[in-house]
């Protein structure tokens, strides 16, 4: 026992101060002025030789020293049993459903002489801090996908004035393997955030059952460590992927060192590499970073003689969910209250889109790509439109219309003009700018309808003088302003 070898007198006093007295490890090193480490190394020796003190006590020095140098030779061979399996059991425990537990319980059938689960823990947690394999070894094959921005910026040149622009830069990393993935963004809002998700998923060619960011305003809007409030478009985003977003959570630092780790070798393995290279372009830039992922997750592990691209070919691959075959179309939302002609405004477009009649004074909310509206109430779709960019203009499915409404599809600006020139051509000029100037068709051809039809109550040659009137101040003329005049 070479690191630690003491007088027989403290050996044997180490042993009656342990199994007679039953004091703590740390009780009997502060004692005895010896190492915790060496307590329990001969504690463990003892209780693993069946003697009892009694029999200890009366033993010599060289029959006391026989026992524990046997002993110590028993134990180093049956640690190097239990070590040569570390390396397996790293990749054994990415696996679903594998626990530490279990790979005792298998060690055990094959060694029955061997470690106590607890002692079995001890020897694979030394080792993982030996090989720093400690922060990712709790994590399965397939689970998680950690995300986030890099602090540090790469650059673009502009080829003609050769000013630089900034360059974000997404790091994604899969917690079991370890896979790596980055790529170069302009800006870390919504649209570039989503975007970088989606093409690392595409990238490790499958989806994990979560995606872990930091708590990035464009993922999540309410950092909280019980109930974060994620962002509805990256929300959105993940419903489409059949994933889930786990905000890591505030002040807790395991929650992002698998990613913080990920940003620190992509400083290392991608910055520096490329600190000398000037890129024209973001596809360029993010070609030469994807040249560099390529060697970093093909180089092996410290110790373990395996690199990333292999371990998550071999335990995670099969693992991931199935992509789905169309690509993501960014959604965004808005919360609106349907307007009492059942239509709703989209303050993007300028533009309102209808509803059917019965929602009217109901709070929707409005879903929209570049090129279509949906709108739902209480999480039901209720209509559906092609997006339509024409400001001030209204689009209207018929079917969402109530019945009296409908009367008005038949009608049309040219029928209506025919039917104001009989009236005269003050009346048919003051239906003309009307139906120029109206932005909700049914609406205005119920006011030009009103015009026409005061000839049945005034005549003709009254209203087609009324109307002459009404054209000197059209701004203020309204149908209120003709039964005034």
């Amino acid at each position: 026992m070479a690191n630690r070898r003491i007088r027989m007198e403290k050996l044997k006093e180490i042993i009656r101060l342990g199994s007679e007295h039953h004091l703590s490890n740390r009780a009997i090193a502060r004692a005895l002025k010896v190492s915790r480490p060496v307590v329990a190394q001969y504690l463990s020796d003892f209780r693993a030789s069946s003697l009892t003190y009694s029999e200890i006590s009366t033993m010599n020095h060289d029959d006391l020293l026989e026992l524990f140098s046997r002993n110590q030779r028993f134990e180093k061979q049956r640690y190097t049993v239990l070590a040569e399996r570390f390396k397996e059991y790293v990749k054994e425990l990415k696996r679903p459903g594998v626990t530490r537990h279990l790979l005792w319980e298998e060690y055990r059938q094959a060694h029955p002489d061997g470690y106590s689960y607890s002692q079995f823990c001890y020897h694979f947690q030394v080792w993982q801090d030996i090989s720093d394999l400690s922060m990712h070894i709790e994590h399965k094959a397939g689970d998680k996908m950690f995300v986030d921005f890099t602090g540090k910026k790469l650059f673009v040149t502009d080829p003609k004035t050769g000013a630089q622009r900034e360059a974000e830069v997404f790091v994604a990393i899969l917690g079991a393997s370890q896979l790596t993935y980055a790529e170069a963004r302009y800006t870390q809002q919504k649209a570039d955030w989503i975007k970088a998700n989606e093409n690392a998923l595409r990238y490790i060619g499958g989806v994990p059952r979560a995606i872990v960011p930091d708590c990035l305003k464009s993922g999540v809007t309410k950092g909280d460590k019980y109930d974060p409030d994620i962002n509805p478009e990256y929300a959105d985003f993940a419903r489409y992927y059949d994933t889930v977003i786990l905000p890591a959570r505030p002040h807790a630092p395991r929650d992002k060192a698998l990613a913080e780790n990920a940003v620190k070798i992509v400083y290392s393995r991608v910055f520096a590499p490329l600190r000398n290279q000037v890129f024209y372009s973001l596809e360029e830039l993010n070609r030469a970073i994807r040249e560099r992922l390529a060697v970093h997750n093909n180089r092996c592990f410290q110790r373990l003689q395996i690199s990333r691209q292999q371990l998550f070919q071999e335990t995670e691959k099969a693992v991931l969910k199935p992509l789905p075959v169309n690509p993501y179309e960014l959604r965004s939302f808005k919360s609106v209250r349907v307007q009492f002609n059942y239509h709703v405004y989209l303050s993007d477009d300028g533009h309102y889109y209808s509803v059917p009649y019965h929602y009217r004074g109901k709070k929707v909310k409005i879903a929209y790509t570049t090129t279509i509206v949906e709108i739902y109430h209480k999480n039901t779709r209720i209509a559906f439109h092609k997006r339509n960019l024409n400001q001030n203009k209204y689009t209207t499915v018929p079917e969402h219309m109530p019945p009296n409404h409908r009367f008005y599809q038949d009608w049309c600006p040219e029928k209506i003009l025919q039917w104001a020139a009989k009236k005269g051509p003050n009346v048919k000029e003051l239906v003309a700018k009307l139906l120029a100037r109206g932005t909700y068709p049914e609406q205005t051809y119920k006011m030009c309808l009103g015009v026409i039809n005061l000839s049945k109550q005034y005549g003709v040659q009254r209203v087609d003088q009324a109307c002459q009137r009404a054209l000197e101040f059209l701004q203020r003329s309204s149908f209120g302003t003709l039964l005034f005049l």
